[in-house]
């Protein structure tokens, strides 16, 4: 249970608050299933099957001291897995499909005989375009009440930069371990400063992103509540960044699980705020 990391479910919840308080209306009940199936099934499989390949021995995202993973751990993910892909066939068959090709593209990235992951750029454009785009583009789908014939480009385009600027951050402080194990991550090929700037260049074409998607839809007041709660974000990113500036061994588990928790409830509550500030207020 403790590889699974359920905790990890929060840091990844921002793409589908955002794809909800985007839809012009949805279905609640669709909505609570399909977050059931993605941030109690699929996500934690993920996890699971993740840790179950590369058998960390150091920390890992959300977990200070893992456990060593047993063969038990991959059964478990494989039945999740199948769970999760017979439920969606409850919301659609396109729903379906699109999780099927959510689930391959994470096993491509942590498989042995494959492992995207150890190719910096390809790794970081499955994790982005996968976690990113695709999941919006399913939730906004497959959660609508009514059929929908167009999508928005630009909230699709900043779902991907968000979790663009956010993934490499967590990368940073494993890139020994990365080493041992023959993966090279994009931030271990930015190096620690590099990846800073880099997070901070993906943020701001998100934000850039979102004012023009707000701006479109005659919204451009609810940009401006949203970086309310990314105020705190910035300002401990900035803080982190200054001292790792100066002394490189702070880029550490302990402060990434701190920017990682920080940025993950403030956005998570901002997009929750906007949905409830259109449908409720």
């Amino acid at each position: 249970m403790q590889l699974l990391r359920f905790p990890f479910s929060f840091f990844l919840m921002p793409v589908f608050w955002f794809a909800v308080s985007s839809l012009p209306h949805f279905d609640i009940v669709r909505m609570i299933f399909i977050f059931c199936i993605i941030h109690l099934l699929v996500y934690p499989s993920s996890n699971g099957y993740n840790s179950y390949m590369d058998r960390d021995t150091g920390s890992i995202g959300g977990l200070k001291n893992p456990l060593p993973p047993e063969r038990e751990l991959f059964y478990v993910t494989i039945s999740m897995d199948i769970l999760a892909v017979v439920l969606s066939l409850f919301v659609s068959g396109l729903f379906a499909l699109l999780l099927s090709i959510y689930i391959i593209c994470s096993r491509l990235y942590s498989y042995r005989g494959i492992r995207l992951k150890k190719y910096p750029v390809i790794g970081y454009l499955i994790v982005v375009i996968n976690q990113g785009g695709l999941l919006f583009f399913m939730v906004y789908r497959a959660v609508s009440s009514s059929y929908i014939e167009s999508f928005p480009a630009e909230a699709i385009l900043a779902a991907c930069f968000l979790i663009g600027g956010f993934y490499p951050i967590t990368q940073i402080y494993q890139h020994e371990s990365d080493k041992a194990d023959g993966v090279r991550t994009l931030s271990m090929l930015l190096g620690k400063k590099g990846t800073f700037v880099f997070c901070a260049a993906m943020y701001l074409l998100a934000f850039a992103f979102l004012f023009s998607y707000y701006w479109a839809e005659g919204q451009l007041y609810l940009f401006y509540i949203l970086q309310i709660f990314f105020l705190p974000v910035l300002l401990y990113f900035l803080q982190w960044a200054w001292k790792v500036w100066k002394d490189q061994s702070l880029a550490d588990f302990s402060h990434t699980m701190q920017m990682n928790w920080l940025a993950s409830a403030c956005t998570n509550l901002g997009f929750i705020t906007i949905l409830i500030i259109k449908y409720f207020g």
